[in-house]
């Protein structure tokens, strides 16, 4: 008996060493999947750097001219909506609201694409922030687009997580740069671009995605390194930068933040600027703006570059002479 027990020890024992080994190497491939350090983590927003945006194929959107908002003798302005896809993938569409004019005059004309500062969304309205630097161009020959962008004025909700919103305007901006041909009375040759404040930060990105020669003039452009140029305004908001510093900093665990930073890509840039900024301005240090022009200047970049003592971030009281420098500008870069 001793005999037989022995002898299916024998037999059982590889095989039920072979189930053990099998049910203690699951638990551990489940104790591996499970792990965080062997998750692959995704990186959703790793598609808005800016070289992954200048490799993109961003689509051309849809620019429809809504109701007249106002008539003058040299230009009519309308409301306009454009869709376009704001992620880049899938067939998410979404709108944002705008102001565009229109010289009266027949005829093509050449265009300015005009890029705002902040404004807080509670009290912003179309045209806020471009208004009357676009009436002014208007009236001397060129066609104006404003875009309010995603979650301002009409437009769509912009994206949940704050700096998909923020690199969402690079798109918005990309897009309706291809889309402009839909506007008839278009040159098609003639691109101009200006940017104030955080708008000439927008300015400069879109520079260095395309590449492209899109004369540019820049009023007080915030244009420090991300994340320093937003983390600078946080004890304007209402929670003093709370949520974004605790946002950045989830961020930053998982993205390389010298890829979102314009100051790095300044070498892509192929247009001349212009730039203007005030000594007395309490929203962009004169500091940020001697700086910017040192390192263009340093990578041999075409700027011209005017301080306007004791102006201040809306450069008044020299509007009148910085607004007639950019037509001066625009009309030299023309085609």
């Amino acid at each position: 008996m001793r005999k037989i027990a022995l002898i299916t020890l024998a037999v059982l024992f590889p095989f039920l060493t072979g189930i053990i080994g099998w049910w203690i190497g699951q638990k551990a491939t489940v104790r591996e999947i499970k792990s965080p350090i062997s998750l692959v983590k995704s990186k959703p927003l790793e598609k808005y750097t800016i070289k992954n945006l200048a490799e993109a194929q961003v689509q051309e959107g849809k620019i429809v001219k809504k109701e007249v908002t106002e008539e003058k003798a040299s230009f009519t302005s309308y409301l306009f909506s454009f869709e376009f896809n704001p992620s880049l993938e899938g067939k998410e569409i979404k709108k944002t609201t705008g102001q565009v004019n229109i010289p009266t005059e027949n005829g093509i004309f050449p265009i300015v694409v005009m890029l705002r500062g902040y404004v807080d969304q509670e009290i912003y309205k179309t045209g806020d922030g471009t208004k009357r630097s676009a009436e002014f161009f208007a009236k001397n020959g060129f066609i104006t687009i404003a875009p309010d962008f995603l979650g301002y004025a009409g437009s769509d909700k912009e994206a949940e997580n704050i700096f998909e919103a923020r690199f969402q305007t690079y798109v918005a901006v990309l897009s309706l740069l291809k889309s402009l041909n839909q506007l008839d009375t278009w040159d098609s040759k003639n691109i101009f671009i200006w940017g104030h404040s955080n708008g000439g930060q927008i300015a400069l990105i879109i520079l260095e995605i395309t590449g492209k020669n899109y004369p540019t003039t820049l009023w007080a452009p915030v244009s420090k390194p991300f994340p320093y140029s937003i983390l600078y305004y946080t004890d304007e908001s209402k929670d003093r930068g709370k949520l974004i510093r605790r946002e950045l900093a989830k961020f930053e665990k998982a993205y390389d933040v010298e890829l979102y930073s314009l100051d790095n890509f300044l070498d892509k840039i192929a247009a001349p600027l212009q730039i203007h900024q005030g000594t007395a301005d309490d929203a962009v240090p004169i500091e940020w703006s001697n700086e910017l022009k040192e390192k263009l200047e340093d990578k041999e970049l075409d700027v011209i570059y005017y301080t306007y003592p004791g102006a201040g971030h809306d450069l008044r009281p020299s509007w009148n002479t910085v607004i007639s420098r950019d037509v001066s500008f625009f009309n030299k870069n023309s085609k």
